[in-house]
């Protein structure tokens, strides 16, 4: 397979996994945005006791806007080939996976969605790294030089 063909299955399912993050993120933000004590996603609020929050609120807005949102927003640049597609994947893959570390540190390991999305946020990373270094020569203008005219 040739490397273009390779960067447009990578762009491809990146543009789905960052449209799953983002509609999923949307939901369980809006979940905890919408019943802060957790009551409503079956999530104890004593979970939060070793953390800064007294409830899910802040939590709740960062997962709907930042991740949900952003996501949701990456996927559609993504497959509209966006020339900051690789920045996008990048920022939001390094702010899923510390989200998840900050996450896991103050309420611990409590289902398998944790690890899941930890691992997703690494993928999208790793393809944004990938897509940027492939797209060093993408969406470049070409400029012509004084060298490039004829003199006729």
């Amino acid at each position: 397979m040739n490397k273009a063909t390779v960067n447009k299955i990578i762009r491809y399912a990146l543009g789905i996994l960052q449209s799953f993050v983002g509609i999923t993120a949307v939901f369980g933000g809006f979940g905890l945005v919408s019943d802060p004590s957790g009551t409503k996603m079956n999530i104890p609020l004593e979970a939060l006791k070793n953390s800064p929050f007294p409830n899910y609120l802040v939590p709740g807005v960062v997962l709907l806007l930042v991740i949900g949102v952003g996501h949701v927003a990456a996927g559609i640049f993504t497959f509209l080939r966006h020339r900051y597609t690789s920045n996008f994947a990048v920022f939001l893959g390094v702010f899923l996976t510390l989200y998840l570390i900050i996450e896991v540190w103050f309420i611990g390991l409590v289902n398998f969605s944790q690890p899941f999305y930890f691992v997703l946020g690494a993928v999208e990373l790793t393809f944004g790294l990938k897509l940027s270094r492939a797209g060093k020569t993408d969406h470049q203008i070409w400029i012509p030089s004084a060298g490039d005219k004829l003199n006729t």
